[in-house]
Order: C-alpha cells, then sequence, then structure tokens
C-alpha cells in the first residue's frame, strides 16, 4: 500500500530537484526524505529521478507521476489549511459520549445555548467508557458509574422510572406489598437487557429481593419499549422523562404504582487530568439540571389529573 506521505515527499522534492531542500519544506531529515523517494520508486518499479552532481532531473516517468499527482495534492492541501483555519485553536470543540435516549432528551434541548462545537459518539456504557479511556471523547453521559483510575462523574440529573403499562390493563387494588410484587411478577415484561437493569433495581428497592422475571421482549431502547407498551405488548419501567411528551389526551398507556418511584442517577465522567478545561465545564454549567426529581412528581400527578379528565 503506497503512503500518502511519499506522494508529498515526491512533489516535494520535484519542485525543489533537492531531497535536501525538500526535507527542509517539510520539516523532515533527509534520510526520511530519501526513504520516502526509495519506497515510491520500489512500488513504482521505475527511477522516477536521475541523479546528478547538483540536482535530481525528473525522468519521463517521473514528469508523468507528477502530472497526475500534483492537482489532487495540491487540492488536499488547499482542503487541509481551510480546515486548519475553521477549527482554529479559538473554536471550541467538545466530543460527547451517550446512548441516543439521553442525547436527545438531555443534550440536544441545550444545543441552541450552547457556545461549543459538538462531535456526538453513540453506545452502551462498557463501550464509551473504553472511548473515555482513549481520549476519542471528552466527556460520556452515563447510568454507571465504574471505578477507574483517572476517570471522575460528575451529577447531571436523577431520572425516575415508574411502571407504565397498556392503558386497557386492568389493576386489582391491592393493599400489601406482597400481593402487588405476586401481581406484576405474573404480568407480561419487556426489559431493556436480559439481565433486568432497571427492573432488578424496581424489585430489590420495594420488594428487597430480586424479580422472578422471564422478559417476554427484550427492546434496547426506551422509546421503542413505550411503543410496544402501547401496542400491548406488555408492561415495563420507563423513566418518566420519556412519557412527558406524550399526548394524555387519548392515551395508549398508563402509569401504575405512581407511588413506588425508583431514582437512578445520570453521571458526566471525564478524565480527571482534564477536569478544569473551560470547554467540560462549560458543557456541565449548561446541561446539568436542579430539582428535576421535583419536576418528576409535579409530572406524574399533572398527569393522572389529565388522564382522569380525559376519561371523564
Amino acid at each position: 500500500m503506497v503512503d500518502f506521505e511519499w506522494y508529498r515527499s515526491f512533489i516535494a522534492i520535484y519542485k525543489h530537484n533537492s531531497v535536501t531542500e525538500a526535507a527542509k519544506t517539510r520539516i523532515m531529515t533527509q534520510p526520511a526524505m530519501s526513504q520516502h523517494l526509495a519506497s515510491l520508486e520500489a512500488r513504482v518499479g521505475e527511477q522516477l529521478f536521475t541523479r546528478t552532481a547538483r540536482k535530481l532531473v525528473p525522468t519521463e516517468r517521473g514528469k508523468q507521476l507528477y502530472s497526475h499527482l500534483a492537482p489532487h495534492i495540491e487540492s488536499l492541501e488547499e482542503k487541509t489549511m481551510d480546515l486548519n483555519l475553521h477549527l482554529s485553536p479559538t473554536m471550541k470543540m467538545i466530543k460527547i459520549g451517550s446512548t441516543q435516549e439521553l442525547f436527545k432528551e438531555k443534550v440536544m434541548p441545550h444545543l441552541s445555548r450552547l457556545d461549543l462545537n459538538t462531535i456526538t459518539y453513540f453506545g452502551d456504557a462498557d463501550r464509551l467508557l473504553e472511548l473515555l479511556k482513549e481520549d476519542c471523547l471528552d466527556i460520556i453521559i452515563t447510568t454507571k458509574k465504574f471505578s477507574t483510575p483517572g476517570i471522575e462523574y460528575v451529577r447531571l440529573m436523577e431520572e425516575s422510572f415508574v411502571v407504565v403499562a397498556p392503558f386497557e390493563t386492568i389493576v386489582p387494588d391491592f393493599k400489601h406489598l406482597k400481593d402487588i410484587e405476586l401481581w406484576l411478577s405474573k404480568q407480561k415484561w419487556i426489559s431493556y437487557g436480559l439481565e433486568l437493569p432497571i427492573i432488578r433495581t424496581y424489585w430489590k428497592e420495594f420488594f428487597k429481593r430480586g424479580p422472578i422475571i422471564n422478559p417476554v421482549h427484550v427492546i434496547p431502547s426506551f422509546h421503542l419499549i413505550l411503543k410496544a407498551i402501547e401496542a400491548d405488548a406488555g408492561m415495563s419501567l420507563l423513566p418518566t422523562y420519556i412519557l412527558k411528551h406524550q399526548n394524555v389526551m387519548k392515551p395508549r398507556w398508563k402509569m401504575l404504582y405512581e407511588h413506588m418511584i425508583v431514582h437512578k442517577e445520570i453521571l458526566i465522567g471525564f478524565k480527571s487530568k482534564h477536569k478544569h478545561l473551560l470547554v467540560i465545564n462549560e458543557f456541565i454549567k449548561s446541561v446539568c439540571e436542579k430539582n428535576e426529581m421535583n419536576r418528576d412528581l409535579i409530572f406524574i400527578q399533572s398527569h393522572n389529573a389529565l388522564r382522569q379528565s380525559a376519561i371523564e
């Protein structure tokens, strides 16, 4: 495979008729420049220059190669200079890692007032951590806090999860947690993952043990889980921020046991050595939301009132 740098060195030598002068313009050593030329000539299978005492004279093959390459190389270098101009140090850029759902709900609403350019990568928590460790990302937005040396976290917000079921679900009026657990265990469940990540947290919070549930569907997307619930495919635990923008006047789902809410922190992770970087602090300041739990409680109360009025 031809190294692109061989072409750039060849063009420089052609213009200066000298390896030494070409090396100076490319800020390279003379041996490195000579190696580039030798490698390209070996690849082409012919000499590209005739060596004289004072300069290098291009061969016919060298002239032909130059006429083909020069316009493309010069165009690429112009584009590179233009890119460098537009991505100058005065332009602030931040690389974000997140799930699509968290990005849509918790970052996108703030983009218009961010004084930053952003590049976003989507993935699960484990993959995002690896990208952060490799310096491919500046920050990650995650619900998992890893005990990794050199990685720090700050709290972005607290998300609240509630049981959501198809609208026509008939819920018995149980008085005891044991009866609620038994009934819930017999329902069709849709899970975000095979390990029942949120469901397991819910069960341990309220029933003090792990769930005995085999999900009928595993769908790694809260938005799609809600669609499945609306299609009467089962029930699940969903974050309330997924529900806030839905049409409550024509409900196709409903929340169950609204007094039984489980909370989970959403965190912003970054490398400790970058904790004082301006772009990271500006991003955190822009997207961090306060009193999220209170807003969730208000949402649940207002949703119930609207739903009741719609039914009546």
